[in-house]
C-alpha cells in the first residue's frame, strides 16, 4: 500500500452515521460545543501569558499581537469548520489528513496532536496548581512546597536537573485524576460541568474588564508601540509578531471542538458554529483584557506569573476586592482547559485505533457510559505523571509548535480536497479558497519560525519516534492496507 493512500470521505461519513453499541453518544448541542471551545481557550493565555508577552516583546501593543495570532487561528478555524461539516467524526486533524493526504501524513498529525492535547493538559494542570495554591493563601492555607513542585527543573533551555525542594506536584495530579473520572462517566456530564465553569470564569473576566476600565491610566499606553531596542523581536513591529507567537498558546483548544464531532447532535451545523463562535468571543475578550491590564499598570511590571493580580494591585485599594476573585477565575479557567484537552486526546486515539493504527483496546467504548474509557484512563495516567514530575517550561513551547503544525496541515488539506473533489457536498464552505488556506499556512508557519531552535529539535525527535512506531506497528495493522483484519 502507498503511504499516500487516502481514506474515502464516503467511508468516514458512514462511520459518522453509525449508531448503537460501540459508538459514541450524540449528546452535544451548538451551545455545548461553543462553551467547550471557550472552556478550552480561556485559561493560561488570559491569566498568565498576556503580561509576560507585553513586558518582554510588544508593550501596550499586545492587543495587536492577539489580533495577529487570532487571524492565524481564524484562517485555520475556517478550514476546520469545512472539514468538520464534511467529516463529522472524532479524530479532528488526524481524520482530515487521512481523507486528503494519506495514511502516513495522518499518522504524523495524530502523533503530533499528542503534543497539543496530552502534554497540553499536563502543562496547564501545572499552571492550575500554582493558582490553586495562591487561592488557598487568600484563605490562610499554605500547601507544603515539596508537594506542589516537580522533582525536576529546567536549567537553561534543555538541561533537566534535580529540583531539591520538589517531591511531586500533587494538586496537578489530583486535578487530572478527578477530571479523568468525570470524562469516563460521560461526555454530557462533562459538558454540563464545563458549562457551569465557563459561565463563572467569563463572568470574572467581565468583572475585571468592567471595573478595571474605570481605573485605566491612558499614559500607560504611550508609546503604544515602544521603539525597537535594536534586537529582533524586542518591541517595535517585530516585537508584536514575536509576542503573537508566544500568546498563540492562549488560543490553543478551539480545534478541540472538532474532536467531539461524533458526539454532536447536528455536527454539520453545530461544529462550525462552535469553532468559529468560541474563537470570536475569546479574541474579543483577550483584546479587551490586554488593553485594561496595560492601562492599569506599566507594561514592564507585568512580567510575572500572575499579571492580572499585579495590574489590579497597581490600581490601589479601590480594586483590592477583585484579588481573590481573579485567583478563583484562574483556577476555574485553567481547570476547564485541562478538562477539554483531556477530552480531546482519547478521541484522537479512538479514531486511530478504529483505523488499525493503534491496538484495538484504544477504540473500546464503555458499555454503559458510551465513552472511550481505556484511552481516557491512559491519557489521564500519562498526563498525571508528566504534570507531577516534569517542569512546565519543558512542555509549553512543544505544545505550541505541535498545534501550529496541525493547523498548517489542515489548511493545506482543505486546498487539496477542493482541487481533488470540487463537487463534494460541503454543508460549510471555507470562503476564498485557496487564499484563506494559504494565509493560514503563512501565518501559522511564520509563528513556528519564531519559536526557539531547541523547540524545533524536540519536535524532530518526537516525530522521529512516531515514524519508528508507524513502520514497526501501525503500517502492518492498518485496516486500509489490510481490510481482512490487520
Amino acid at each position: 500500500m502507498s503511504l499516500s493512500t487516502t481514506k474515502s470521505i464516503a467511508s468516514l461519513q458512514a462511520e459518522a452515521a453509525a449508531q448503537g453499541e460501540g459508538t459514541l453518544r450524540r449528546a452535544l448541542s451548538a451551545t455545548n460545543l461553543t462553551l467547550l471551545g471557550i472552556g478550552a481557550i480561556i485559561g493560561a493565555g488570559i491569566f498568565v501569558l498576556t503580561g509576560s508577552a507585553a513586558a518582554q516583546y510588544a508593550g501596550p501593543a499586545i492587543p495587536l499581537s492577539f489580533i495577529v495570532a487570532g487571524l492565524g487561528c481564524l484562517f485555520a478555524g475556517l478550514c476546520y469548520a469545512e472539514f468538520s461539516s464534511m467529516i463529522p467524526i472524532a479524530g479532528s486533524a488526524y481524520t482530515y489528513a487521512y481523507a486528503t493526504m494519506g495514511e502516513f501524513v495522518a499518522w504524523i498529525i495524530g502523533w503530533d496532536l499528542i503534543l497539543e492535547y496530552l502534554f497540553g493538559a499536563a502543562t496547564v494542570a501545572v499552571g492550575w496548581s500554582g493558582y490553586f495554591g495562591a487561592l488557598l493563601k487568600n484563605f490562610g492555607i499554605d500547601l507544603p512546597v515539596g508537594w506542589t513542585q516537580a522533582p525536576f527543573a529546567l536549567e537553561g533551555t534543555h538541561n533537566l536537573v534535580h529540583n531539591a525542594g520538589g517531591i511531586i506536584n500533587l494538586p496537578a495530579v489530583i486535578l487530572i485524576f478527578l477530571l479523568t473520572m468525570l470524562l469516563v462517566i460521560g461526555i454530557k456530564e462533562s459538558a454540563n460541568f464545563n458549562n457551569v465553569v465557563v459561565f463563572l470564569k467569563v463572568a470574572i473576566v467581565f468583572l475585571v474588564i468592567g471595573f478595571g476600565a474605570m481605573y485605566v491610566k491612558p499614559e500607560n499606553w504611550h508609546p503604544f508601540i515602544p521603539p525597537n531596542t535594536g534586537e529582533f523581536g524586542q518591541f517595535g513591529v517585530t516585537g508584536i509578531i514575536r509576542a503573537a507567537a508566544v500568546v498563540f498558546f492562549a488560543y490553543i483548544g478551539f480545534d478541540a471542538v472538532s474532536t467531539a464531532a461524533q458526539e454532536a447532535k447536528n455536527p454539520q451545523k453545530d461544529v462550525p458554529i462552535g469553532i468559529l463562535l468560541s474563537l470570536g468571543i475569546c479574541t474579543v475578550l483577550y483584546i479587551l483584557m490586554s488593553l485594561v491590564m496595560t492601562g492599569l499598570a506599566p507594561y514592564k511590571t507585568l512580567n510575572v506569573a500572575h499579571p492580572v493580580s499585579i495590574a489590579i494591585e497597581t490600581a490601589g485599594p479601590a480594586l483590592a476586592w477583585l484579588g481573590w476573585i481573579v485567583n478563583l477565575g484562574a483556577v476555574l479557567g485553567l481547570a476547564s482547559v485541562v478538562l477539554v484537552m483531556l477530552m480531546a486526546q482519547p478521541r484522537i486515539f479512538f479514531s486511530m485505533s478504529r483505523d488499525g493504527l493503534l491496538p484495538p483496546a484504544f477504540s473500546k467504548v464503555h458499555p454503559k457510559y458510551r465513552t472511550p474509557y481505556i484511552p481516557q484512563i491512559l491519557t489521564g495516567l500519562v498526563a498525571a505523571v508528566v504534570a507531577g514530575l516534569l517542569p512546565v517550561g519543558l512542555l509549553g513551547e512543544l505544545v505550541s509548535i505541535g498545534t501550529l503544525m496541525a493547523f498548517v496541515i489542515v489548511c493545506i488539506g482543505i486546498w487539496v480536497l477542493r482541487v481533488r473533489s470540487p463537487d463534494m457536498p460541503r454543508p460549510f464552505k471555507t470562503p476564498m479558497v485557496p487564499l484563506i488556506p494559504i494565509l493560514g499556512v503563512i501565518n501559522c508557519f511564520g509563528m513556528m519560525v519564531f519559536l526557539p531552535r531547541d523547540t524545533w529539535i524536540r519536535l524532530v525527535i518526537w516525530m522521529a519516534l512516531g515514524i519508528v512506531i508507524y513502520f514497526l506497528y501501525s503500517r502492518h495493522h492498518s485496516k486500509l492496507s489490510n481490510p481482512a483484519g490487520g
